[in-house]
């Protein structure tokens, strides 16, 4: 079996966010970046397939070669190879296409992504890809498992969990809860010196457009200061919430 795993380049979550260009670019001066969180789940349910059942592991990212130190983290975790398509990430429906072609004519059986990025949040680049490729997509996946050219997944839905299976080709999209936070992969020093061995193929676009444009950037307005009432003062608490906050 032949799993593709997509892997965001996004932000570390203590990050300072700052915008350049009249606030029409992001500002990465500073910035240190990590696996995007979802898809670091998604890796790590992956390399349980390649131990348990011998399945061969590509991850791929749509990025510029700053992103390779990405790339080189999850060869450390486990990966066999990586795949970076060598340019900006402007747009979902360009990224999806992208990965789509990879998957495609790297015949793989199982593309695994994250179900969204923690930077723009867009949560539609796993859907495309399923929709380009013409094969069964899950969204919000919490669990995999894999008989032969069957896949048994679960996924999360409003007041519980579905399980749903399909036969391979299938696009996923997985979250947190795909596997325990203490299955989470570190690379270890083993890991980083291999990885430093492992084929990194670095691919041109097959086309170059967007259907989008990033126009403006702003901040979310600063939250106001929190006033602590004691908590034998009701009449105090009451009064702030009716003439101030006006929420009663």
């Amino acid at each position: 079996m032949k799993v593709l795993v997509c892997i965001g380049h996004v932000p570390d979550t203590t990050s300072k966010i700052n915008f350049a260009n009249n606030d029409t670019e992001f500002d990465s001066n500073g910035i240190q970046y990590v696996i995007n969180p979802h898809d670091e789940f998604t890796l790590a349910r992956a390399m349980f397939l390649k131990e348990k059942q011998g399945a061969s592991l590509t991850v791929v990212n749509v990025g510029p070669s700053t992103t390779e130190t990405t790339l080189r983290k999850s060869l450390a975790i486990g990966a066999d190879n990586a795949i970076r398509i060598n340019a900006e990430p402007k747009d979902s429906l360009f990224v999806a296409q992208q990965i789509a072609k990879v998957a495609k004519d790297g015949a793989y059986d199982l593309v695994m992504a994250g179900k969204e990025s923690i930077d723009y949040n867009g949560g539609m680049v796993p859907g495309l890809m399923a929709s380009i490729l013409g094969v069964p997509f899950v969204n919000a996946v919490v669990g995999v498992d894999v008989d032969g050219d069957k896949i048994s997944v679960t996924r999360e839905i409003d007041g519980g969990k579905e399980t749903v299976s399909a036969t391979l080709p299938v696009v996923i999209a997985g979250q947190k809860g795909l596997v325990k936070e203490e299955e989470l992969r570190i690379p270890n020093m083993r890991g980083i010196m291999m990885a430093r061995k492992k084929p990194l193929t670095v691919v041109e676009p097959d086309g170059d457009f967007t259907m989008t444009e990033f126009v403006k950037f702003e901040k979310p307005e600063v939250k106001s200061a929190c006033k602590m009432v004691s908590a034998d003062n009701v009449g105090e608490l009451i009064d702030l919430l009716h003439n101030e906050a006006k929420a009663i």
